[in-house]
């Protein structure tokens, strides 16, 4: 088995200025950062490393593993176990699981075109590709299902619940419209298809009941939640009416009841997950309360794209980022509790707010960490590299000839292990599944249809 060699380190994330330098070096460029399954936990790839974090309860991000490991632009824990799933631009179809904290690498499957996302829960391990995805089983790694002919899907996007009881799957349907396919991962069949929004999908999330799932199309102007249940409509939120935007990420808070969305602006939005019958009765009985009754009520007669401007929620709270077009990877979580937003930029930046849940507005900035910690001069100043970053995965996907078939054979393992290893890796395997105590997910919020 490989071991996997640790690279000298870098530095634990830590507050500091932030500077911009035009020539860099390219270990300092950020490929890929995402969250874990309930934000406990960052991992960050490079072009020469990749590293794992965590998020404490003070507002502390702390580096607890970092690995030399080539371009590495997909990489996932499972919740806060040893368990990780990685995938690099010097091997695009090999996706690769292995054990941080004892270096080892448990196994490797090659698959017939680049790697585009990888997913997990619990239960599933999901491996998507533009024409494809593929459902393996998390306790064996045994491919369960694969999904054939989806619709070209060239940025891989996918997302997976989280949630033990609704492991659903979702995946854009349709390459002309907004089209979402769930599928039921324990079942291996397709649930429904939600007709999200008239253009194509940009960015989708499940809450951590598996139930709502939230979407947005890549004009980036609406934001709508649906029951993944039943498809029906829950809320609608309006992000802006004149300035499109790219989003980015979304997030839904443990509860269900808050939702944060960032874009390629320097605003990230956050809204309220509460229909009109359940807001405060000060609010409803307002200036403002007796006003939005009032475009309820008119909207009926007006024309479709008018009434839905006007009864369009808005943001409940809101965060100013320094500048725009910075691809950000947003997560929410409550700590000491105070629900807390975290978002991690492409700059090797991570910031932390703390959302005030009553009055919402502008969200007050606590914590700022850098990934990046580097002492360039005898006064130890820290900076971080800020230009010149690499926010996708563009020029690098490569596509193979036609004569690879995409049969479940072809997703095996890439080398044969003996017998007493492969009872090792296996051991290894368990292991790390079992090591940590996984938390409890909140029961499903009332009235999603269940």
């Amino acid at each position: 088995m490989n071991i996997l060699s640790s690279r000298s380190s870098v530095g634990s994330a830590s507050s500091g200025d932030v500077s911009s330098d035009s020539s860099i070096s390219s270990q300092y460029k950020v490929l890929t950062l995402t969250f874990n399954q309930d934000c406990t936990s960052l991992a960050m790839g490079t072009p020469n490393s990749y590293s794992l974090f965590t998020i404490g309860q003070e507002n502390k991000i702390d580096e607890i593993h970092d690995c030399a490991y080539d371009s590495v632009y997909i990489i996932e824990r499972l919740f806060s176990s040893s368990l990780i799933a990685l995938v690099s631009n010097q091997a695009p179809r090999k996706l690769k699981v292995c054990h941080f904290k004892k270096g080892t690498e448990i196994l490797s499957y090659s698959f017939a075109n680049t790697i585009l996302a990888v997913k997990l829960n619990r239960s599933r391990l999901i491996v998507c590709l533009e024409e494809s995805i593929y459902i393996h089983n998390m306790r064996d790694m045994k491919v369960l299902h694969s999904i054939r002919d989806i619709p070209s899907n060239r940025d891989g996007l996918c997302t997976l619940s989280s949630n033990d009881e609704n492991p659903y799957l979702a995946y854009p349907g349709s390459t002309i419209t907004g089209e979402v396919q769930i599928f039921d991962t324990i079942n291996l069949k397709p649930c429904l298809m939600i007709s999200a929004h008239e253009s194509t999908l940009a960015a989708m999330a499940f809450d951590m009941t598996g139930t709502r799932i939230a979407t947005a199309s890549n004009k980036g102007t609406v934001i709508r939640i649906h029951s993944a249940v039943d498809g029906s409509r829950l809320f609608e939120f309006r992000r802006g009416v004149r300035r499109a935007a790219t989003i980015y990420s979304l997030s839904f808070s443990p509860d269900s009841m808050f939702l944060a969305a960032s874009s390629n602006t320097e605003t990230i939005h956050i809204f309220r997950l509460i229909n009109q019958k359940e807001k405060p009765s000060e609010e409803t009985s307002s200036w403002m309360g007796s006003f939005s009754r009032l475009l309820g009520d008119v909207a009926h007669y007006l024309p479709k794209q008018t009434s839905e401007v006007l009864t369009q929620d808005r943001a409940f709270a809101t965060v100013h980022l320094q500048s725009a077009g910075m691809k950000t990877a947003i997560a929410m979580n409550v700590f000491d509790r105070t629900l807390k937003l975290f978002v991690a930029g492409y700059d090797g930046v991570v910031y932390i707010y703390e959302v005030n849940k009553n009055e919402g507005g502008e969200c007050k900035q606590i914590s700022q960490y850098l990934l990046f910690n580097i002492s360039q001069n005898s006064n130890n100043q820290q900076t971080i590299i800020a230009n010149d970053r690499r926010s996708s995965l563009d020029g690098s996907r490569q596509i193979y000839s036609s004569n690879l078939s995409r049969k479940e054979s072809n997703a095996v393992p890439l080398s044969s292990k003996l017998t007493n290893e492969k009872q090792a890796d296996d051991q290894l395997y368990n292991t790390a599944l079992q090591e940590q105590n996984f938390p409890e997910l909140p029961s499903p919020p009332p009235g999603d249809g269940e």
